[in-house]
């Protein structure tokens, strides 16, 4: 697996969430997984995929869409 994003919880869930849609599996950990789970939805988190399925990932959500102009 290789590290896509971290950033807070809520854009990590969502992100997830999109890459699926996309059919690629990905998956969500804590940065601290030792804090408590107190429901902070800024609490950092990390976002893995899959090597292989990386820069489809990337090309899907971090290249500039020329067809958005």
């Amino acid at each position: 697996m290789k590290l896509f994003y971290t950033g807070p919880v809520i854009n990590a869930e969502m992100l997830v969430t999109m890459l699926d849609k996309h059919g690629i599996a990905a998956t969500q950990a804590f940065v601290d997984p030792a804090a408590p789970d107190d429901g902070d939805l800024s609490r950092p988190a990390q976002v893995f995929v899959s090597a292989a399925d990386y820069d489809r990932a990337h090309q899907l959500f971090y290249t500039e869409r020329e067809d958005e102009l």
